[in-house]
């Protein structure tokens, strides 16, 4: 497993959230599950600046008053953008 990935996976464990926690996204009536740890894995292999990225919106997410909400506002947002970059590339295939 990458560091990035494994940092990520930390402070999540250290804030007591469940890596494997997931999200049901509803794309054109079909139904995607996406787990944390799949969207830490997604953006932890892609380029350095995004892993950083990544990484601080995720300690910011984490430091907020309303920490559990954050944090699932925050997984939403990047697995809508997961999902939304795999259906860009499907169209152009």
């Amino acid at each position: 497993m990458p560091q990035q990935t494994q940092s990520c996976h930390q402070l999540l464990l250290d804030a007591d959230v469940d890596v494997f926690s997931e999200i049901d996204f509803s794309v054109n009536e079909e139904l995607h599950t996406l787990s944390f740890a799949y969207i830490i894995d997604t953006f932890t292999h892609a380029s350095d600046e995004s892993q950083k990225v990544f990484y601080l919106a995720l300690q910011k997410a984490l430091q907020t008053q309303e920490k559990e909400k954050s944090v699932q506002e925050f997984f939403e947002s990047m697995g809508q953008l997961l999902l939304m970059t795999q259906l860009s590339k499907n169209l152009e295939a």
